[in-house]
């Protein structure tokens, strides 16, 4: 069983464009951490073509979280905006950047209006 969080990158590389991420251009690292073990997904944005790696690399911009709490941010569970406020999230780097990429994160399943999903599409 594959988990939310490998599903989100995943599903993110395979669509390899992004008009959401159109005007978006950088290098961000997503750091999952749990005790001495860190999980890595590096994605590469220009103009909404994005490329998926799970390299260790400089990036303009490093996050970190905990695997549950992204997990729960790639199921739409959590938001991750909310999560950064709260302090269970930290950005390095160039804060915009994670502003973009968080519109291509799933919505809770209870939100009215639209809502993004793993696909891409927007439901109307």
């Amino acid at each position: 069983m594959v988990d939310a969080t490998t599903r989100f990158f995943e599903d993110l590389h395979r669509r390899g464009y992004e008009p959401l991420l159109a005007k978006a251009s950088g290098t961000m690292r997503i750091d999952l951490q749990e005790g001495a073990q860190t999980r890595h997904w590096l994605l590469r944005i220009d103009h909404g073509r994005v490329d998926v790696s799970q390299e260790n690399r400089e990036a303009d911009t490093v996050v970190g979280t905990s695997p549950v709490l992204f997990e729960d941010i790639a199921s739409g569970r959590e938001h991750g905006l909310a999560a950064l406020l709260r302090g269970d999230v930290t950005v390095l780097g160039d804060a915009r950047l994670v502003v973009q990429v968080e519109r291509v994160l799933p919505g809770s399943p209870d939100a009215r209006g639209p809502r993004r999903r793993f696909a891409g599409e927007v439901q109307h």
